[in-house]
Order: C-alpha cells, then sequence, then structure tokens
C-alpha cells in the first residue's frame, strides 16, 4: 500500500514538474536565452576594454619616445586627446608628462585637464585624492587662501593617506604668506593626526619648534 502511494505521488511530482516546463517553455527559454546574451556580451566588453587598454598604452608610450623638444606643441595635443579619453592609468600619466615638461604653460588649461582627470574618470579614492593634492601643489605659488583650501577641502575633511600632505601644503602656503598663526594651526593638525605620514609629521614638528615656537 505504501509503495503503490510512493508510485502515484512520485508521477504526479514528475507530471507537475513536466507540465510546469511546457508551460512555460517560452519563458525558459527566453531566460536562458537572456543569461547567454548577458554572458557573451560580457566577455566580449572585457576583450574590448583589453585591447582598448593595449591600444591607449601603446599610444601613450609612442608620444613619449617620440618626444622632443621640437615637438611640444605636437606632443600636447596628443596628450590632451589620450586625457580626454578617460583612461584611469594613462589620462592621469598623460597630465603629469604635459605638466613636468611644461608642455602647457596656460593654468587654466592644465586646470581643465585636471577636473577631467579628477572629476570625469572613475578613479580609486586615493588615486582620486592624489591627483586632488597635485592640483592644489600646482596652483599653490598663485593662489588664494579660499581657492586653495577649496581644491585641497576633500582630502582635508577626509582620512586619506595623502591628508597629512594637503594638510602641510597649507601649512607651508601660510609660512610663506608670514602667517604664522594660520601655519602653526595646520602643522598642529599634522601633529595630531592619529594615521600620519611620519616624514611629514618629522618635518612638522621641526617648523614648529625652530620656526613656530613662541
Amino acid at each position: 500500500m505504501d509503495e503503490d502511494i510512493s508510485i502515484i505521488n512520485t508521477n504526479t511530482r514528475n507530471e507537475k514538474i513536466k507540465n510546469f516546463f511546457i508551460q512555460n517553455k517560452k519563458k525558459l527559454i527566453l531566460g536562458i536565452t537572456a543569461i547567454l546574451l548577458l554572458l557573451i556580451s560580457y566577455f566580449v566588453l572585457g576583450e574590448y576594454k583589453k585591447k582598448q587598454k593595449i591600444e591607449i598604452s601603446d599610444t601613450y608610450n609612442s608620444i613619449i619616445i617620440g618626444y622632443s623638444k621640437n615637438n611640444k606643441e605636437k606632443t600636447a595635443q596628443n596628450l590632451i586627446e589620450l586625457i580626454n579619453k578617460k583612461d584611469p592609468t594613462y589620462s592621469p600619466l598623460s597630465l603629469y608628462f604635459i605638466i613636468d615638461n611644461k608642455l602647457i604653460n596656460e593654468k587654466e588649461k592644465i586646470n581643465n585637464l585636471f577636473n577631467v582627470v579628477i572629476e570625469e574618470i572613475s578613479l580609486d579614492e586615493e588615486i582620486k585624492n592624489l591627483n586632488i593634492y597635485k592640483k592644489a601643489l600646482y596652483n599653490a605659488d598663485n593662489s588664494n587662501e579660499n581657492d586653495l583650501l577649496k581644491i585641497l577641502n576633500p582630502i582635508i575633511k577626509s582620512e586619506s593617506v595623502w591628508k597629512s600632505h594637503a594638510l602641510y601644503l597649507m601649512a607651508e602656503y601660510f609660512y610663506s604668506k608670514n602667517e604664522m598663526q594660520k601655519s602653526k594651526e595646520f602643522f598642529n593638525q599634522i601633529i595630531n593626526l592619529k594615521d600620519v605620514n611620519e616624514e611629514i609629521k618629522i618635518e612638522a614638528q621641526k617648523r614648529l619648534y625652530r620656526d613656530l615656537s613662541e
């Protein structure tokens, strides 16, 4: 008796499964097709991005190798094109090369390129903060207090590894302006940081004890 009931239950269950597949045949086929298309798209996109990365890398290396003082303008133009491709690696490197070799003298143009790198490229958070710091460093000699703080505030208000660098830049900025109290405040912030770059902490202590002690 129990065996008969078990056979009936098994047959009923199999019949339900069979009916489910018959009734939902189209949905199942569409679902499987969608999953396959997604997987194919994922791998195709991955290969495309890999190929694009290699092309950008080759282009960057070609530009750098071919650079000379006689083709500054052309080099700058080519590197700007690379920056606008918004690659997380080679866009920042292109900007650094432009700055290091003084290929563009207009600060506004450089700042616009910094904005592309900082605001329009998906960067690791600390790489983004590094570029913010570099932008502030680039502008430090010709910026007023408010403009420099505006650039650095995203780092100063964070727990970034670049925070001590940003504070040190502001401290030295005020020191150069002979605003000793403000300079001292920023140096003291460095000393009191929980996680601080030790070399910067030592330099801040030297400045406080040697030049800003009362």
